[in-house]
This record gives structure tokens, C-alpha cells and sequence, in this order.
């Protein structure tokens, strides 16, 4: 598979200009039709010429302005080929550990614990190495320390587990939040932020009761002032996906995606 390839906005659009030049003038040539060419004398000569083939053609630079409105207004581009199926799986060497976060309910332990079978590296899940270390679920640690203290543990543990060493951890909806442990995140670790629609989220976490900021209110609800607070945070890593009513197969191909693109 070919590398992902970083290229700034002015050199892909001078590129996709001069490519779709050729990419026209390849067209008018192959499909004009030809006619024999009649001299002076009435004569049939085995010359030919197209007729009508400039007609209802759009010029590159058209193309172009068009193609135009669907890229970044800044900043490089990061293009990465598309993954097909039926071909050699591209083995991805990581350089530091990849730290899954966004709302709860996203998917972050199931996506990590598939991200980490393809890539081959070890995979962590926060919130249990914070019971494991309290001994307590994270429902009694909110309930006899209040989220104050258990921040200050999360941020404790996730510190200790970004080591350098190439590995998959999912944290906490929260974990992003505490300044110090999203500073950490961000200069140590490769941050994917997972995203998802309230109404997804909203069905998903319906399904599991020990979720402390959600006990005895409308889980919807809840998800939606705290998406309005935590998205723009959240935006700050380097990586984006969604995460779809599709199997969490498309979220980690999505991801492997991104991650070649960087790499």
C-alpha cells in the first residue's frame, strides 16, 4: 500500500488542475468522433477530424474551483489510501501509546480491545486499573471521595500507564478534562477522539447501571450538557472518528486509517 502523504493546500490544487487538463484533453481525443475529410475536389481522404467533441466539456479550472470547496481552508493535508479489503493487512509500527476518548457510552473499551488485536500491542482500560488500584468500583469511589478525589486517582493512573511503550488505553468520559492529565495525553500519547450522536449514546448506556453521573437522571439529557461542555475540549486531539450505529469494526478501521496517515 502506497504511504499516506502530507501536501500543502496550493501544491494539491495546482496538482489536481494539471491532472484534470490531461485527464480532459485523454477524453476529447478517445471519444470525438471521427470523419473522413473531404478536399477541395470532393475527394475522400483517410485524414480525420472530431466533430463536436469540445461540446458540454467543463473546463479544469471549473473542476477545480469545485474540488476546491471540499478542502480544509488550512493547514496540510493528510491523505491516506483507502483500505481495500482484499488485500495484504499492512502491518502498523506504533511509536507511543494511542489513548481513546470521548463521552461515555462511545465505545472506547470495545473499539481499544480490536484496535489493540490488529496493531498487536497490549490493551489498557483505565477505569478498571483505577478500581484495581482503589480496590472499589469507580459507583463507591464517586459515592465516598466525591469526583474531586477520584480525577486526581484517574489522573495518577494514567500517568503511570502512558510509560512510552506502544499500547491502547480507553479512558474515562472525564479523564480529558483534568488540564494535567490532558497535558500528559496530548505530549506522550497519540489522543483519538471518538465521537458519537446523543441519541446513540443515549440507547448504549442504557444498558449499563454503574454510571455515578448518570444515577436517578435522564440519561439524554445528561449526555447532552455534557457533550456541549467536553466536545470542544475533546477537539483537541490530533485524531477525529465517528462512531456509528455500524459494528465497532468501522470505527477501527477508521482509526488505523488515521493512524497511518500520521505515522
Amino acid at each position: 500500500m502506497a504511504p499516506a502523504i502530507h501536501i500543502q493546500r496550493e501544491r494539491l490544487t495546482d496538482f489536481i488542475e494539471v491532472h484534470l487538463f490531461f485527464l480532459l484533453h485523454h477524453r476529447l481525443v478517445s471519444n470525438a468522433r471521427l470523419q473522413p475529410i473531404e478536399d477541395r475536389k470532393g475527394n475522400r481522404h483517410n485524414h480525420h477530424k472530431p466533430e463536436n467533441s469540445c461540446r458540454h466539456v467543463p473546463h479544469a479550472s471549473a473542476l477545480t474551483q469545485r474540488f476546491e470547496l471540499l478542502l480544509p481552508q488550512h493547514g496540510p493535508l493528510c491523505i491516506a489510501p483507502r483500505v481495500n479489503p482484499d488485500s495484504a493487512p499492512v502491518h502498523l509500527q506504533l511509536a507511543r501509546p494511542v489513548v481513546l476518548i470521548g463521552m461515555m457510552g462511545v465505545g472506547k473499551s470495545t473499539v481499544g480491545k480490536r484496535l489493540a488485536q490488529r496493531l498487536h500491542v497490549p490493551f489498557v482500560d483505565a477505569d478498571h486499573e483505577i478500581e484495581t488500584a482503589a480496590g472499589m468500583t469507580i459507583p463507591e469511589i464517586f459515592e465516598r471521595f466525591g469526583e474531586e478525589q477520584f480525577r486526581d486517582g484517574e489522573r495518577r493512573v494514567i500517568a503511570r500507564l502512558i510509560d512510552g511503550r506502544p499500547k491502547i488505553i480507553a479512558t474515562g468520559g472525564g479523564a480529558f478534562m483534568h488540564p494535567k492529565t490532558r497535558e500528559l495525553i496530548l505530549t506522550s500519547a497519540v489522543s483519538v477522539w471518538i465521537n458519537a450522536a446523543i441519541d446513540t449514546l443515549a440507547e448504549r448506556v442504557k444498558r449499563r447501571d454503574n454510571r455515578p453521573l448518570l444515577a436517578g437522571k435522564d440519561p439524554a439529557t445528561v449526555l447532552r450538557e455534557l457533550a456541549a461542555v467536553r466536545d470542544p475540549v475533546y477537539a483537541l486531539a490530533p485524531i477525529h472518528v465517528t462512531s456509528r450505529t455500524a459494528p465497532h469494526e468501522a470505527t477501527v478501521d477508521a482509526i488505523m486509517e488515521k493512524l497511518k496517515c500520521l505515522s
